[in-house]
């Protein structure tokens, strides 16, 4: 890889994700301002849309942080940040409604949502591990310990493509519950899309800036091998 190429790499992947961030952050605190006409907070929101779709024993609870808003399958909890939780805001409400769409994945079993859980803990471990092996493959110009952190990067990678139809569909759902239930309006759906996509923004960066880390590291792999 030339010196010009790596420059424009190291800006890709510096600059992608911090874009993502300001725009949601923007985004967000932009219709966090807004108040729905309805009023509801997004525990109502998510209450609402989880009874509609009768998960009565999912739980709606606060967390600390901001934008720190999950849904955890394991104890079927949808936790949203304390300002979203206490709040009514069209931001409020489209990342409640996002968080209850993982929701409704999990109860129907969503095929993208089951691989992923699956993916999570062969995730967690190939990228702590990824890294140290791909060091030692450069600095001790061994092949073999490069191409093992490659494959275990790839696996990191896989689980971060994986995790962009997941999010999709969970804003996809989200929109879909709060325009039949009525929690917004027609005029309050495109800011509540708006939310959504700049939400989807920040997988889409992870995504791409892990596909582009795996690519190079492919490169540095063919070049040493074809130095042997």
């Amino acid at each position: 890889m030339s010196t010009s190429m790596y420059i424009v790499y190291f800006i890709i992947i510096m600059l992608l994700p911090l874009y993502a961030q300001m725009k949601v952050k923007g985004t967000y605190n932009k219709f966090a301002k807004q108040r729905t006409m309805k009023g509801q907070t997004g525990a109502e929101v998510a209450r609402a849309i989880l009874d509609a779709n009768g998960l009565y024993d999912v739980r709606v609870v606060p967390t600390q942080g901001v934008l720190s808003d999950h849904y955890n399958p394991a104890t079927k909890t949808v936790a949203l940040s304390e300002s979203n939780f206490y709040e009514a805001s069209v931001a409020g409400a489209a990342v409640a409604a996002h968080e209850v769409g993982h929701a409704i994945q999990h109860k129907e079993a969503y095929s993208m949502l089951t691989l992923r859980s699956k993916l999570v803990p062969v995730a967690n471990i190939s990228s702590n591990a990824s890294w140290i092996f791909v060091m030692i493959g450069i600095f001790a110009s061994s092949t073999n310990f490069l191409l093992l952190g490659i494959i275990l990067l790839a696996a990191g990678v896989v689980f971060q493509l994986v995790t962009l139809p997941v999010e999709f569909d969970a804003s996809k759902r989200a929109l879909v519950q709060m325009n039949s239930l009525g929690i917004i309006t027609n005029e309050e759906e495109r800011p509540a899309r708006k939310v959504l996509s700049a939400a989807a923004l920040t997988y889409v960066a992870a995504a791409a800036v892990a596909v582009l880390e795996l690519l190079r590291l492919i490169l540095i792999f063919t070049n040493m091998r074809s130095d042997d």
